[in-house]
């Protein structure tokens, strides 16, 4: 029964170090609604142009950006999952540190693992949605 009893220092300082894993959560949650409101975008973009038809000469050479918007959920896919991921390992972050403060074990390098870990991965989805914007700033998105 020890061994579930806290040591009150312990649990105090895993309560301070637990505020900046907490805020990335909260990043990667904003982040991830970014990701998925873009991804809806382009996915409403896909269904429209597919709705051409081929006989309508005015627009039917807007067809010809399906396979850039294609791309573009790709990206926005992969940087979704990577960032999803991020926030798992976040929230075992936080876990971890919690059980590891009521069993008396010291936490620091495997929290330090997951947090290098997290931001890894976060830094990876940050860059594929900077590589799904440039894609995104074609002037073939201004077309009806």
């Amino acid at each position: 029964m020890a061994l579930l009893v806290p040591d009150a220092g312990q649990l105090s300082q895993v309560m301070a170090q637990s505020t900046g894993p907490a805020f990335i959560l909260g990043a990667v949650a904003g982040f991830t609604s970014i990701l998925l409101g873009r991804m809806t975008t382009v996915l409403d973009r896909i269904r429209s142009l597919n709705e051409i038809a081929d006989d309508d000469t005015a627009r039917a050479h807007l067809k010809s950006d399906i396979p850039r918007l294609r791309q573009r959920v790709r990206l926005l896919n992969g940087a979704t999952h990577l960032a999803l991921t991020s926030g798992i390992c976040t929230a075992l972050l936080l876990v971890v540190g919690f059980v590891t403060a009521y069993v008396g074990v010291r936490h620091e390098y495997g929290a330090g693992v997951l947090f290098a870990v997290a931001i890894s991965l976060l830094g990876v989805a940050l860059f594929k949605f900077g590589q799904e914007v440039r894609l995104g700033l074609s002037e073939a998105d201004h077309y009806r």
